[in-house]
């Protein structure tokens, strides 16, 4: 049963688009906890609720796309 739910987990890509250089150093460790290092630097995580507040948090800086 489990086997099958982790299947369906969805997978957003997330891509840094602007430096966090200039905004709150929280949001600057928010966008290192999801991966990313340089501008245009894409990471594939799982779409949970911690993801989707971490991205939130940082919607300015990041573009995010759907992967089905």
């Amino acid at each position: 049963m489990m086997a099958n739910n982790a299947m369906s987990v969805k997978i957003l890509t997330v891509t840094l688009v602007r430096s966090p250089i200039g905004f709150d150093r929280k949001q600057a460790a928010v966008v290192e906890g999801l991966g990313l290092r340089r501008i245009r630097h894409a990471v594939r995580v799982p779409d949970t609720p911690a993801n989707r507040g971490m991205i939130f948090k940082v919607r300015h800086l990041v573009s995010v796309s759907d992967e089905s």
